[in-house]
């Protein structure tokens, strides 16, 4: 599979791996790319998914820190200065992302560096290289290529060009040019964005505010009928809803999983929960409950996961021995599964109650509830 853009021809701007080992090659030609490897599957660029995507990945990363900016088109800059001994240092830290990623389907080219244009420009070249605050450290810019001075920066093509007609090659050779004759042909940009990424001017960037309300779609890349693999799906969503409420500190009893038909009104599942909670995995069970018992009416076309109403919950201090709250969790999801598998009205619980007559000294209550007091 790789994705088009029309801009004026269509030329590929992504492949899959496979794709990629056939041939296909970023920057070609549609045709061309059909012609080496005429199974191929075309899909467009969308813009909107694309930013969408990244404001949800935003979201998601504010479980690692509150300061979270979006550096369009496809980068996030993560100021980490203040929780990096909570995840153990950037190693750890970057450790974290990576595994977080993997549910989402999400792979991200990590770098970190005391400056946001420097990480930046490190992900593009060396992922997984760190720079540390010492004496004159943006030296180890020097040998990145002069093109990344456009990459997220307002750099022009024709300033890139007439710096390359200067034989400007690096990043240390545009820093060794006389400043006053780089400014004289209005290439004074160059010099400012040289400062940002040095850290000699500030680079101020808008924090990222995640959403009061979450909600979340993905659509299929094509038509399922079976309830099963949409399993895999659903299980992405539920991940970013779990790390939305992580940033927030918060918990939720219910959420509700729409499937989409093309044609047909969307069927709607009701993921409901004996206590508030925030795993994504006790979520992805009861969904694998819900589809287990459902006929779909419709080929599902794409998944929407909405929820709001989040319970702030204090964190859970770990006992030396056991987590003295593991065994009315696990009777919870117990509870939670046979509700998702049977039905509410099915699971029930009888609480005595005050009655001279046996057949009357009982009600019938949810569950968890308390005890009535007649």
């Amino acid at each position: 599979m790789a994705v088009v853009e029309h801009s004026p021809g269509a030329r590929v701007v992504a492949a899959t791996a496979a794709a990629l080992a056939r041939g296909v090659e970023p920057g070609q030609g549609a045709a061309g790319a059909l012609a080496v490897a005429p199974s191929l599957q075309l899909r467009e660029r969308d813009p909107a998914l694309e930013a969408a995507t990244l404001a949800e990945f935003a979201a998601w990363a504010t479980q690692f820190t509150p300061c979270v900016s979006i550096d369009p088109p496809d980068g996030l800059v993560l100021e980490t200065s203040g929780s990096l001994r909570l995840f153990g240092g950037v190693t750890g830290l970057v450790r974290r992302i990576r595994a977080g990623l993997a549910p989402l389907g999400l792979d991200a080219a990590i770098a970190a560096a005391p400056t946001p244009l420097a990480a930046r420009w490190l992900a593009r070249t060396h992922p997984g290289r760190q720079l540390r605050a010492a004496a004159e450290w943006w030296r180890k810019l020097d040998d990145l290529p002069v093109e990344l001075l456009g990459d997220g920066a307002e750099v022009s093509r024709a300033t890139l060009d007439l710096l390359h007609g200067i034989g400007a090659r690096r990043i240390g050779d545009v820093a060794r040019l006389p400043r006053d004759g780089l400014a004289r042909r209005q290439a004074s940009v160059v010099l400012d964005t040289l400062a940002r990424a040095r850290g000699e001017r500030p680079d101020p960037r808008p924090w990222f505010l995640p959403p009061e309300r979450f909600e979340s779609r993905l659509v299929l890349p094509a038509s399922l009928l079976h309830t099963e693999p949409l399993l895999f799906a659903a299980g992405r969503l539920f991940s970013g809803l779990s790390a939305w409420l992580a940033a927030r500190h918060a918990a939720l009893d219910r959420c509700r999983l729409q499937l989409e038909h093309e044609g047909h009104p969307d069927t709607v599942l009701e993921i409901v929960t004996g206590t508030p909670g925030r795993d994504d995995g006790r979520l992805l069970m009861l969904a694998r409950e819900h589809l287990a018992a459902l006929q779909l009416p419709a080929p599902v076309e794409a998944l929407r996961l909405l929820a709001d109403n989040p319970v702030v919950t204090p964190g859970r201090t770990q006992d030396l021995f056991s987590d003295p709250d593991s065994a009315r969790d696990a009777a919870a999801l117990l509870l939670d599964r046979l509700r998702a598998r049977l039905g509410r009205e099915a699971v029930r619980t009888v609480h005595p109650v005050c009655e001279h007559r046996p057949e009357r000294a009982w009600r019938l209550a949810d569950p968890g509830r308390p005890a009535p007091h007649s």
